[in-house]
C-alpha cells in the first residue's frame, strides 16, 4: 500500500554553546507517534511550523517554547530532511494525519546565560516536553535518540560538524 499522508512541516534546532556542544532535552513522556524508549530519551528541540510561519521564526519560537531560551543567533541551516513516524494506534491523535516529519534544521549559537534555560515550564499553551537537559558532543547525539530519528540526526551532525568546534 502506498503511503499518501503528507509529512508535517517541522523545524529542528541544534543549539551550540561556546564550547561547541549541543543542547539536548530529556523527553519524559510519549506523544502519540513521538515515542521515547528507555535509554533513548534525548533529543534536540524541534516542532511544527504554523501555516504561513517563517521557518526561522518557527525555529526561534520552538526553541523558546521547549527551553525558555531567547538568546541565540542562527548561524546555519540544513537541507530539508524527513523521517517516518513509527506505527501508532490512535487515528484521532493530532499527528495521525501525517506520515512523519519534513524538517529544516537550524544551527544556533547560544548567547545567553545557562540560568535562563528552563525546559519544564509550559509556554504558549504547550505542555513541557523535557524534564531535564544537558550539553553533548554533536557526534554522540544520534546514538542517544530513538531509532526512527537516527538518520536525520546523523545528517544534522554531518551538516553542522564544522560548527562543533567553532
Amino acid at each position: 500500500m502506498t503511503e499518501n499522508r503528507p509529512y508535517r512541516p517541522n523545524v529542528g534546532i541544534a543549539l551550540f554553546n561556546a564550547d561547541g556542544l549541543v543542547f539536548l532535552g530529556r523527553r519524559f513522556r510519549d506523544d502519540g507517534p513521538e515515542i521515547i524508549l528507555p535509554g533513548l530519551e534525548w533529543q534536540m528541540p524541534q516542532g511544527g511550523v504554523d501555516p504561513g510561519e517563517d521557518l526561522q521564526a518557527a525555529a526561534r519560537r520552538e526553541l523558546w517554547e521547549e527551553t525558555g531560551i531567547q538568546d541565540a543567533e542562527i548561524i546555519s541551516e540544513s537541507d530539508w530532511l524527513t523521517y517516518e513516524f513509527p506505527p501508532f494506534e490512535d487515528p484521532n491523535h493530532r499527528l495521525a494525519r501525517f506520515r512523519g516529519q519534513r524538517q529544516k534544521w537550524f544551527a544556533m549559537r547560544f548567547t545567553g546565560q545557562e540560568a535562563a534555560i528552563d525546559p519544564v515550564t509550559p509556554r504558549n499553551g504547550q505542555p513541557a516536553e523535557f524534564d531535564g537537559w544537558r550539553w553533548e558532543r554533536l557526534e554522540r547525539v544520534p546514538d542517544l535518540v530513538v531509532p526512527f530519528r537516527r538518520d536525520v540526526y546523523r545528517a544534522v551532525a554531518q551538516a553542522f560538524r564544522h560548527l562543533a568546534n567553532a
